[in-house]
């Protein structure tokens, strides 16, 4: 998958109805705001969703849904480092009272967040650079992106201003835990979720 930006209308029209413009345009399409752009990125192939799904089953089993927390895919994570900025990651893990948390169209006050992980396609460079400092300002304590280009899972935490203080990556072979405070011990194997992100070959 790959996003496009979109420049701000010469009409002056606020950013969010043009993103929703473009949202009822191409439905399935992903619309987010980041820096002042629109960011419009197709609909994620099957190898994306074969990740995502793989990647929610080891935080369904250490108890993060339900209770205290949810893990969610595609809510909007409304960020404070433009007036109309929002980001919707590919998965998130939220406190369970985030319904009390909504700000406007549809995003959530970074504040209920633990985590947001992002499963990079084409667009990896947004991941890794323009959204790695969005989450940091939002202050969200963990961010992981599971960069299947160059085949790794990066996991960042402690956020300072408009980066991450700690910033590891781990290859196939490794195993990642995920910091405490998401709410769980969560342990991802590398290759198993990077070989779900792969696109399938018939033998």
């Amino acid at each position: 998958m790959s996003a496009a930006s979109v420049e701000r209308p010469h009409d002056e029209r606020p950013l969010i109805a043009e993103a929703n413009r473009v949202m009822d345009r191409l439905p399935g399409y992903r619309v987010e705001i980041i820096g002042g752009q629109i960011l419009v990125t197709p609909p994620p192939d099957g190898p994306h969703a074969r990740a995502l799904t793989t990647l929610m089953l080891p935080f369904f089993t250490a108890g993060l849904h339900g209770g205290e927390t949810e893990v969610l895919q595609g809510v909007g994570l409304w960020l404070p480092t433009d007036t109309e900025d929002y980001a919707i990651p590919d998965l998130v893990v939220v406190d369970s009272d985030i319904d009390d948390h909504l700000i406007e169209n549809n995003c959530y006050d970074p504040v209920c967040f633990r985590l947001v992980l992002e499963v990079a396609s084409s667009n990896w460079k947004n991941d890794l650079k323009a959204k790695v400092a969005v989450y940091a300002e939002a202050k969200i304590p963990v961010y992981a992106i599971v960069d299947r280009k160059h085949e790794r899972i990066h996991v960042l935490t402690d956020p300072v201003g408009n980066e991450y203080a700690s910033h590891r990556f781990h290859s196939p072979g490794q195993q990642v835990t995920l910091p405490d405070s998401i709410g769980a011990k969560v342990t991802l194997d590398v290759a198993e979720i990077l070989r779900a992100g792969q696109q399938r070959t018939s033998d």
